[in-house]
């Protein structure tokens, strides 16, 4: 299956301020799909994509409307649809659109995981895992950390925490600079006083990306909790001059570490 590119959906997660995991366009073709009709609907489905990235939502509808008409039978089209709508709020048309892509193709990793996620979203988590579950069983599914980081996301929205250190641990196996697991893997791990390996973490993610404040405070929280001040210290000030407005940084004035 070729796969042109993935889109990344900028979605804040209820109750959690690291990045999300990511929604994933298959906009390819398997072998033996060939003829004008299949091309023109994976063409308008790539230029719908391209849009939706620069968050031209009315032009990506149009360009799928366009691709649907050449070719029904195109699931990516549908998947984009459904990102789309999402985007746009319209939760009923976007789980029509993810479900008749589904129709088409059952084992579609890519439509699996972005219904899951569209699940999770509006506060259908437990439904959501069949969903990821489907995605990661397909042996050809090039991404299966994304699945994994947000089926764990979303099993713990459910107080599923065992089940979310599994799916976390899963995507750091396949992928271990992704990201949203490196974190919510140290909370975890801060949780059971695992202090060494939470360190170890939360500081490869600091190092990957512009700490957040939910980061610099689990490293802190770490560091207070080893006994060492100077990291203690350290964290502190960069929370106080990055992230001064935030929640984190109103507990640390009141001393509210855990």
């Amino acid at each position: 299956m070729k796969r042109l590119f993935g889109v990344v959906l900028l979605v804040i997660l209820a109750g959690c301020a690291t990045p999300p995991p990511e929604l994933t366009v298959d906009t390819g073709t398997t072998g033996g799909e060939t003829g004008d009709a299949r091309s023109r609907a994976r063409v308008h489905t790539e230029l719908a994509a391209l849009y939706y990235s620069r968050r031209n939502m009315a032009v990506a509808l149009e360009e799928l409307r366009v691709a649907q008409t050449a070719d029904p039978t195109y699931p990516p089209t549908y998947g984009m649809f459904g990102l789309v709508y999402m985007e746009l709020k319209e939760n009923a048309l976007a789980e029509k659109s993810f479900q008749d892509g589904l129709r088409i193709a059952p084992q579609d990793p890519d439509l699996n995981h972005n219904y899951g996620w569209f699940l999770c979203q509006s506060g259908r988590a437990v439904e959501s895992l069949k969903f990821f579950r489907s995605a990661l069983r397909n042996p050809l599914y090039v991404t299966p950390w994304r699945s994994n980081a947000a089926a764990g996301v979303c099993a713990l929205r459910i107080g599923q925490a065992q089940e979310a250190e599994t799916f976390f641990e899963q995507a750091l196996r396949d992928d271990p600079s992704e990201l949203n697991s490196l974190l919510q893997l140290g909370q975890i791990r801060y949780g059971q006083n695992r202090l060494e390996e939470a360190r170890r973490l939360v500081g490869r993610y600091n190092k990957l990306i512009e700490p957040t404040a939910e980061s610099l405070w689990l490293a802190l929280r770490v560091e207070r909790k080893l006994g060492d001040r100077g990291g203690e210290q350290s964290y502190a000030n960069q929370l106080r001059r990055r992230h001064p407005t935030s929640a984190e940084y109103q507990k640390l004035q009141r001393g509210e570490y855990d």
